[in-house]
């Protein structure tokens, strides 16, 4: 199997208009993994019926960002909750998502807080280290963001979400992440302004998947700086110049 090091860090952030931040981190891999979790919820949502999805029109704007999955789905019992990893998906689909393999190192973290004293930049300079297996380009690895601010009495509200791919191709690369957070209506807005608190994400696969953000009333928050090393290995058996 190829192999991908990656070896970096979040050096920090930049144009946050809240202090004291800290950002929450993650990995992810595998192809098209917003469709599996989407697939599941509309399992349990939808009714379904063998090899059929049946829609009345109130449903269909809602899964219309998700038509490009309906053709993974085949033999689903009628009300029977299920996952790629049942026998009614085909098997293809189910060793492409495991096509990549963490070899060693975690696949979340979150930074220390940091409260700028001089400039507006928070500084991290939290290590990402990252050693993966895989059979295949399709999902490469995807790093996704959550910027959050803690006030005096240690409570935390959101600054931003923002997901960027790790490069592919081996080096040194700085990368800049820009933001953004659920604006919410304007009573969510007043109430942020004088104690906090405001919308969240219900579902984080939101963030790197583009499915259902088209939905969303958002503003832009600041930018996180990361800085990744990688080194790839034995992609040349497979075709793959590096």
């Amino acid at each position: 199997m190829a192999e991908v090091h990656v070896i970096g860090q979040i050096m920090g952030a930049t144009g946050f208009s809240e202090s004291s931040l800290f950002c929450k981190w993650g990995v992810h891999t595998g192809p098209e993994s917003f469709v599996i979790s989407l697939v599941d919820r509309l399992v349990a949502e939808i009714p379904w019926e063998v090899g059929i999805l049946q829609l009345s029109e109130k449903d269909k704007p809602g899964i219309n960002s998700v038509s490009s999955a309906l053709p993974l789905i085949c033999s689903v019992t009628l009300g029977k909750r299920c996952s790629l990893s049942e026998p009614q998906f085909p098997s293809s689909i189910r060793k492409s998502w495991a096509a990549w393999k963490l070899l060693s190192g975690v696949r979340e973290g979150q930074t220390q807080v940091d409260t700028p004293q001089i400039g507006d930049m928070a500084y991290w300079s939290h290590p990402i280290d990252l050693h993966f297996a895989t059979k295949g380009l399709q999902g490469w690895p995807r790093l996704h963001l959550q910027v959050w601010s803690q006030d005096s009495f240690g409570r935390c509200q959101l600054a931003g979400y923002g997901f960027c791919h790790v490069p592919s191709s081996p080096g040194t690369h700085q990368l800049d992440c820009p933001t953004w957070r659920p604006l919410g209506s304007w009573r969510e807005q007043l109430a942020r302004a004088f104690v906090g608190g405001g919308p969240q994400l219900l579902h984080g696969d939101a963030i790197y998947s583009g499915a259902d953000r088209y939905r969303l009333h958002t503003t832009s928050g600041g930018t996180v700086h990361l800085e990744l090393s990688l080194l790839l290995r034995h992609f040349d058996r497979y075709g793959v110049e590096c």
